[in-house]
């Protein structure tokens, strides 16, 4: 299992065994995606957004901007 330590800025440095396994290079990003309260997860941010091109199947049917404006809506009011 690989470890890090956190500087006091808040810092740290992902060690090498993490990185070749993630394809994680010099200026690269990672996002930490929250899995559950608590845990993340480092994902790299390296990919362009077209390689999720036909990554869920087909759709079923097609959206309009407005239906995603009112379920956005909806989900919003939903959360306060």
């Amino acid at each position: 299992m690989a470890a890090a330590t956190v500087t006091g800025k808040g810092q740290i440095t992902i060690p090498i065994e993490v990185r070749q396994a993630l394809g994680l290079d010099t200026g690269d990003r990672v996002e930490f995606v929250e899995v559950e309260p608590g845990r993340f997860e480092l994902v790299p941010a390296t990919r362009s957004v077209t390689a999720l091109k036909g990554m869920f199947g087909r759709p079923r049917r097609t959206v309009s901007i407005e239906e995603m404006n009112a379920a956005i809506a909806r989900r919003g009011a939903a959360a306060r």
